[in-house]
This record gives C-alpha cells, structure tokens and sequence, in this order.
C-alpha cells in the first residue's frame, strides 16, 4: 500500500510540473490575456485520459496500477477537469442524461461560484 502511494504521489507531482510546465510556456507564447495555456492543457488532458481510458477498457495493455499512475495520478494532476470530462462522459454513455448535464451544469456554476467566492474575502480584506 505504501509503495502504491509514493508512485501516485510521484506521478501527480510529474503531472503538477508538466501542467505547470506547459501552461505557462502556452501562454507566454500566445502574447493573450485569454487563458489559452489552461485551455489547451484542459483539452490535451482530457484527450489524453480518455484515449487512455477507452484503450485500456477495450485493451488489456495497462494493469490496474498503470492506469492507476497515469490516469488518477499524473493526469489528475495534469488536470481535473479530465475527471469531471470523462465522469459526465460515462453518465452518457450509461443513458443517464439527467445526471450528466446535472454534473456540467452545477460542476462548472459552482466551480465559478466559488472561484468568485474565494476572490471576494480576500479582495475585501486587502
């Protein structure tokens, strides 16, 4: 069990310095305001763990600890938004409309929400 947690945490700080990494190069190459370096680590991320996912569900080429270290451990790291996007994919793919959109609605109204939330004390307090 140890030893499964040191290579998940090895693998979400790989995954930290790589969204670090290659965000902040994104966007300083990009000369925008727009978070551009975000979006596009959000949708490789996204793209990478459901290729990853979808592969391994029809392939057996990953063992569970594999996918553990890339998809919760690297990946979730990289970003989680891949989680919510392939959690909200699965309730498609399982006919469960409702929950789907319930999850893209209220994950992205209340992450905003608190964003805004978070910034508002902190603003006040300056």
């Amino acid at each position: 069990m140890t030893s499964r947690l040191l290579l998940l945490a090895l693998a979400g700080a790989l995954g930290t310095l790589s969204r670090y990494g290659l965000g902040r190069l994104i966007q300083q190459t990009s000369a925008s305001s727009f978070p551009v370096g975000t979006l596009v680590v959000n949708a490789l991320g996204c793209f990478t763990f459901g290729l990853i996912w979808a592969a391994s569900e029809e392939q057996t080429w990953l063992d569970e600890q594999s996918k553990l270290f890339i998809l919760v451990g690297f990946l979730g790291a990289f970003t989680t938004f891949s989680t919510f996007a392939m959690d909200t994919t699965d309730l498609f793919r399982n006919g469960q409309w409702l929950s789907a959109s319930l999850n893209m609605f209220l994950s992205n109204g209340f992450g905003l929400a608190a964003a805004f939330a978070g910034v508002g004390p902190v603003r006040v307090l300056r």
